[in-house]
């Protein structure tokens, strides 16, 4: 049995490099390239997501969008809400029409009504050549065989602390249960195997 590959360890710096070597050498030339950023809250997702899309002109496509946990502090397991956090399934189907070089619409949560709804007017993408899902989970094992490239992005943890309380201000009940999920869902998967890269940021 051939072993398993282990994930590239990389700079922050080099990883629009990395990411264009990957591109130049992907078996489909000419079909669109898919990336997934995972990585906790606060280590710069976004940040970098802008990055690849300026060099690129990537869609970027972000996981909050897609966000279903639900506007209070949950009594469930932090399992549990690592489960519901975000439907992947709307995301599934998004990423496989723009696979399919179609067009793909999504009605977004509504982060400023805050109350449950999604937005009133859609999202509608058309395929690029490079296509990025970025944020918590985007990386799961439902969505993995639709990404080209995936990243997991990291820092310090003391790091990322200091920019999610510069971020939200302060760090509530209902951002800690959303915090435990994000461990209990990183804890299970294989970290040096299922990334192509851990990006040190």
């Amino acid at each position: 049995m051939a072993a398993e590959k282990m994930s590239s360890i990389i700079g922050i710096a080099d990883a629009p490099t990395y990411i264009e070597a990957a591109f130049a050498s992907a078996p489909n030339r000419g079909q669109p390239f898919f990336i997934a950023l995972d990585g906790r809250s606060g280590v710069g997702k976004s940040t970098l997501a802008n990055v690849v899309s300026q060099r690129f002109d990537a869609l970027v496509i972000e996981g909050d969008d897609f966000y279903a946990g639900g506007v209070t502090v949950r009594e469930d397991s932090p399992q549990s809400r690592a489960v519901a956090c975000i439907d992947w399934t709307r995301q599934r189907f998004v990423l496989t029409a723009l696979r399919n070089m179609q067009q793909a619409s999504w009605r977004s949560f509504d982060w400023e009504a805050f109350d449950g709804r999604l937005a009133g007017v859609a999202t509608t993408v058309e395929p690029r050549p490079v296509v990025l899902l970025e944020g918590v989970y985007s990386a799961r094992p439902e969505l993995f065989d639709l990404f080209d490239l995936r990243l997991l992005l990291t820092v310090p943890n003391e790091v990322r602390i200091a920019r999610l309380i510069e971020r939200e201000e302060v760090i509530g009940e209902w951002e800690r249960q959303w915090h435990e999920a994000e461990e209990v869902y990183f804890e299970s998967l294989h970290m040096s195997t299922h990334f192509d890269a851990v990006i040190s940021g």
